[in-house]
């Protein structure tokens, strides 16, 4: 298994229209062959801040199949508008 990590710093104010996209943009990676389940969490000190983690089957199945899919066009219409800076996504095993 592979845990996806990704710290999402959303433009400021719009958090509230962040968590309404995010909601809907879940179902479209939780469809995603080698998804396993996943977290959004909201940060306490840092208003507009959030982590994400993905677990995944295998590393390929985020980095490939996912990000290669026509389903991660649609996952990046709703959500990366969000995002100051863009997120650094990491993968740890």
């Amino acid at each position: 298994m592979i845990l996806e990590v990704a710290i999402l710093h959303i433009k400021s104010g719009l958090s509230l229209e962040f968590e309404r996209a995010f909601d809907q943009a879940k179902s479209i990676i939780q469809a995603q062959k080698g998804f396993i389940d996943l977290q959004l969490k909201k940060c306490i000190e840092a208003e507009d801040k959030y982590i994400l983690l993905v677990n995944w089957e295998t590393i390929e199945d985020h980095t490939i199949g996912f990000r290669t899919s026509l389903a991660y066009q649609d996952w990046k219409i709703l959500l990366h508008h969000f995002y100051d800076p863009f997120p650094v996504v990491e993968h740890y095993q």
